[in-house]
C-alpha cells in the first residue's frame, strides 16, 4: 500500500480510496483508462482534507463531477480523482443554494416545481452545479452566470464566498478554470415564476434535445466552443461560405459561429475514425460509437481542428477537459 493510499484512507475510511479505478466507469464518454487514486467526497470537510493530502504529497488532481466534458486518455490519469458527491440543496425565498455535486438537470426540475423561473435551460444538462460554474455551462440561450450570485471554493486551505463579479465569468469561461480553487457550492438568484409552465419549458427544451442531439450513444456532450470572431473576421471568411453564415449568432454583444454548424459544412458529420463518430444528428458531438478508445476520439478532435484551420482559417478550442495526454 502506498503512502497516498494509506494517507486516503486514513481521512475517508477503508473501502471509500480505490486504486487504478477505471474512469470508463464514471465518464458519460464510456472511456478512460485508471486513474491512479480515485476518492468520493461527501461534504466540505472531506474536501478539505483530502486537498491537504494532495498538497503534502504533491500529487497532481482532477475534479469530477457528474462525468460530462471530461475525456481521460486511454493511460488514465497519474494522480488522484476527486468525484463530489455532495448533493444538498436549499431554496430561501427566490434564492437556490446547491453543493458543486448537485447535478444540473435535477436542480432545474426542483426549481421549476419550486415555481422558481431562470434555471430552465438546465434540463438539458448532464453535469454538476460545480462544474457549470467553473465553465460557466450554458445551453439553448441561456448560462450559469445569468443567475449566479456567489459560490463558496476551497482556495489553498481556506474556505470563501466569492460574489459572481469576482468569479469573472465568461464564454465556457471562469476565473476558477484558471486556478486550482475547488467549487463547493453555489447560489443563484431566480424569480417568481408559474410552475406548470415551467415544467412545461422543461418539457419542451428536453424534446429538442431528443430531436437534435444523439443521447443514444456516449459522448462528453458538445466538444468544441462555438467560435468568437470580430466583424473583420466575419466579414473576410464571409465569401468561403458563398456569402451565407447561417450559423453566426450574437452572444453579450460577440458574434460567434457555430462548431456544429461549421462541422457540417465541412461534410465531417458521420466521419469515423475507430470507433469514434463525429454524430450524425448533431456535428458537435463526438460519440463513442463501437468501443472507441480515447486515442480515436483525439484523432477525431485533430482533424477537426486541422479541416477547420486549413480551409477556413478558423482555430477551434476544445471544450471539453482533456486529462492525461
Amino acid at each position: 500500500m502506498s503512502d497516498v493510499t494509506a494517507k486516503l484512507i486514513s481521512v475517508l475510511g477503508e473501502g471509500r480510496v480505490k486504486e487504478d479505478e477505471p474512469m470508463a466507469k464514471h465518464l458519460n464518454f464510456r472511456i478512460g483508462g485508471p486513474a491512479k487514486w480515485f476518492v468520493e467526497v461527501k461534504n466540505i470537510e472531506e474536501v478539505q482534507k483530502v486537498m491537504e493530502v494532495i498538497r503534502e504529497k504533491g500529487i497532481p488532481f482532477f475534479i469530477l463531477g457528474g462525468g460530462s466534458n471530461t475525456l481521460v486518455s486511454d493511460k488514465g490519469f497519474d494522480g488522484l480523482v476527486v468525484k463530489m458527491t455532495m448533493r444538498s440543496h436549499t431554496i430561501d425565498g427566490n434564492r437556490v443554494k446547491a453543493d458543486a455535486g448537485v447535478i444540473s438537470a435535477a436542480l432545474a426540475r426542483v426549481t421549476a416545481s419550486a415555481g422558481l423561473k431562470g434555471f430552465e435551460w438546465a434540463i438539458s444538462l448532464p453535469g454538476t452545479v460545480g462544474g457549470a460554474v467553473r465553465g460557466n455551462a450554458g445551453c439553448f440561450g441561456g448560462e450559469l452566470k445569468d443567475s449566479a450570485v456567489e459560490a463558496t471554493i476551497l482556495r489553498g486551505t481556506e474556505v470563501m464566498v466569492v460574489s459572481a463579479d469576482k468569479l469573472k465569468f465568461g464564454y465556457r469561461d471562469s476565473a476558477i478554470k484558471h486556478t486550482d480553487d475547488v467549487v463547493l457550492d453555489v447560489t443563484l438568484e431566480l424569480e417568481q415564476g408559474d410552475p406548470e409552465a415551467l415544467k412545461q419549458v422543461l418539457k419542451n427544451t428536453l424534446d429538442a434535445r431528443k430531436d437534435s442531439q444523439p443521447l443514444y450513444a456516449g459522448s462528453a456532450g458538445c466538444m468544441f466552443k462555438n467560435v468568437e470572431l470580430d466583424p473583420e473576421e466575419v466579414a473576410s471568411i464571409l465569401p468561403l461560405f458563398n456569402g451565407e453564415l447561417e450559423g453566426v449568432f450574437e452572444i453579450d454583444g460577440k458574434q460567434r459561429i457555430s462548431s456544429g454548424w461549421l462541422i457540417e459544412k465541412m461534410g465531417l458529420k458521420g466521419t469515423r475514425i475507430g470507433g469514434a463518430e463525429i454524430s450524425k444528428e448533431h456535428g458537435n458531438f463526438i460519440i463513442n460509437h463501437d468501443g472507441a478508445t480515447a486515442a480515436d476520439v483525439k484523432g477525431v478532435i485533430d482533424l477537426v481542428k486541422h479541416e477547420a484551420m486549413e480551409r477556413f482559417g478558423i482555430e477551434m478550442e476544445e471544450e471539453v477537459k482533456l486529462v492525461g495526454f
